[in-house]
């Protein structure tokens, strides 16, 4: 039996996962390398694969196309591999094979019903989940609590995706065939993160995994190299062919979800071709050739000129639904930049509509300072009215005179200086690579000049700057805190940005609050939420605790980001959902939470 997981190694997971589905947009993602086309099959091939032909051509009326999840040649399909390809990748096209409980909505926050049916807080330990009595495996196989309960438990016996949960789990037990209890620690109650688990976690045969096990006598590294070239999973698609080129996945007709939805998904089969880079994928989405894209596109309004049936889900700008906010960080034991009106100054420096612009295709929305995205999900848990004397605009007028107010003179250079300290130069950091977080730091430096503050531009490797991120060694630095779309939003990203406990010193690896930030009553807000049902309480709180970030400004949002790019080609499938058309469908690339319904929804 493994250890439990500290709440440092929860952060660093959602860390990497962040880094891989929000962090970039360079040509080639950074975080695979493509490896040499072969012409052998796919390790661990046998006669039990289900190819319809050699190619694995499909008729294409039938056939939803999707990029920008799979780059390289899928190696395995297996959930406890820490890598597995398409479409059982932990966190994105969920619920595809693998179904999870309950499906997140992006749009408003809400958990729908999958596999689960209700969940309810029967006491103020106690999560208790009822279970569809419909579903079951693609094998016919009844999905039963036994199964969430193995699967939950693999977490705890193995170091996997999900192990962090049991953070703060003391138990999970099976009261019924359709029924689960999950028992949160005494040590470290968080009802937000279990609920978190509950739309995260995908789901396991214990008939089939069980065995799995037991040939490998319950050895990690021997599990993860099971392939699982044909999972059985609960959901409305089986594997049904892959090479190093294309991974496709066709309709299982005796879904149990046909109940649920009303009917099955309209495209019998699904097909992630494997580009070798963005440029490929573009072109042949703007070919027709795509139907899903999940890539980053420069400028996307230029694909539909000329009448070309492609669109977003929102139609104009910013075009994409916000879910991250990628910021810098200040180290707080900096000289100069320990001074939280120093920090506001460059707050009020900086061209955000120009990172818009130039960074990201002006794809992010008017920057409002928030612990929170200007999102239904998001924005009802603070009081807006109540924080806004403490948002800052750009405004460099009034930057430069609240530097003047406390003193900060600017040389013969053009440099202030403040009680001492030359306010530069200052180095803010990246990864090399990055190209929109790179462009976005540019118009930082360009526009702390402005003020007098010297800022010069640092583009490390990235493991260099992962270091540097973690161990303090940095004057100011660029990282995301926290996105995503999740129950625990925005609880997690304040945390990330401003938990000081249990932080490690400058020097050391700290997980989260990389800039060391301070504050003992942001810690007790902090601690607080988690355990608070009364929505009142809860806006009340990260009410005060916005206010706080407002006034101290540990970091700076530079731009609102979407999780996904969720650009689609209504050439072939017709129907896609947007903003504003009734359906409650949300832009999640069609396969991931509640945006599998727009499988339901589109047609030829």
């Amino acid at each position: 039996m493994k250890r439990k997981m500290g709440i440092g190694s929860w952060l660093l997971l959602l860390l990497t996962f962040i880094l891989v589905l929000s962090g970039c947009q360079s040509v080639t993602p950074p975080s695979t390398t493509e490896p040499p086309v072969s012409e052998n099959v796919p390790p661990g091939s046998s006669e039990e694969s289900p190819p319809s032909n050699e190619t694995g051509s499909t008729p294409r009326n039938e056939t939803l196309y999707v990029n920008g999840l799979q780059w390289g040649a899928p190696t395995n399909f297996n959930l406890l591999s820490g890598n597995p390809a398409f479409p059982i990748n932990y966190g994105n096209s969920r619920e595809l094979v693998y179904e999870t409980l309950f499906m997140i909505n992006q749009l408003n926050g809400d958990l729908e019903p999958l596999l689960g049916t209700k969940y309810e807080w029967i006491d103020d330990m106690t999560l208790q989940i009822e279970l569809n009595p419909d579903a079951k495996w693609s094998d016919s196989t009844p999905f039963t609590a036994d199964d969430v309960v193995y699967t939950y438990k693999l977490g705890e016996k193995y170091d996997i995706n999900w192990s962090n949960f049991w953070t703060y789990i003391s138990d999970i037990t099976a009261e019924g065939p359709q029924t689960v209890n999950i028992a949160l620690s005494s040590d470290n109650p968080n009802k937000l993160a279990i609920l978190d688990s509950i739309e995260l976690i995908p789901m396991l045969p214990k008939h089939i995994w069980e065995e799995v096990e037991r040939s490998a006598n319950d050895d990690l590294s021997t599990i993860r190299k099971e392939v699982n070239e044909n999972p059985i999973g609960t959901g409305p698609y089986k594997m049904h062919f892959y090479n190093d080129q294309k991974i496709t996945i066709v309709r299982d007709d005796n879904y149990w979800g046909q109940k649920l939805f009303g009917k099955l998904p309209a495209p019998k089969y699904i097909t992630h071709v494997i580009y070798k880079d963005n440029a490929a994928g573009d072109l042949a989405f703007k070919s027709g050739q795509v139907d899903v894209s999940q890539q980053f596109i420069p400028q996307v309004w230029k694909m539909w000129e000329g009448g070309a049936p492609i669109k977003t889900y929102v139609q104009e700008a910013p075009y994409y639904v916000p879910g991250s906010m990628p910021s810098i960080f200040f180290n707080m034991s900096k000289e100069g930049l320990d001074n939280p009106d120093v920090r506001r100054a460059i707050a009020m420096a900086i061209d955000y509509d120009k990172i818009s612009e130039l960074a990201i295709s002006g794809y992010s929305a008017k920057i409002e300072p928030s612990l929170t995205l200007n999102t239904a999900a998001e924005a009802k848990y603070v009081d807006q009215d109540a924080i806004k004397d403490l948002q800052w605009t750009k405004d460099v007028d009034a930057a430069n005179a609240l530097l003047d107010s406390i003193g900060a003179e600017k040389g013969k250079d053009g440099i202030r200086v403040l009680n001492g300290t030359r306010l530069g130069p200052f180095e803010i950091q990246c990864p090399y690579g990055w190209s929109d977080w790179n462009a976005a730091l540019e118009i930082v430096a360009q526009s702390a000049k402005a003020i007098g503050i010297e800022i010069r531009t640092q583009f490390p490797e990235a493991p260099v700057w992962t270091n540097n991120l973690q161990t303090g060694k940095f004057d100011i630095i660029m990282n995301t805190p926290a996105g995503g779309v999740s129950p625990s939003q925005p609880w997690s990203r304040a945390r990330t940005i401003m938990y000081s406990k249990d932080v490690a010193p400058l020097g050391e690896m700290a997980f989260w609050n990389w800039g060391r930030y301070q504050n003992d009553r942001a810690d007790e807000i902090i601690e607080e939420i988690p355990s608070v049902s009364d929505e009142g309480q809860l806006k009340s709180l990260y009410t005060e605790l916005t206010k706080i970030w407002l006034t101290d400004i540990p970091s700076i949002p530079l731009m609102y980001r979407p999780w996904v790019f969720d650009t689609v080609n209504e050439s072939v499938w017709k129907g896609f959902p947007t903003e504003g058309d009734g359906s409650n469908i949300p832009p999640q690339i069609a396969m991931d939470g509640a945006g599998i319904r727009t499988l339901y929804q589109i047609h030829n």
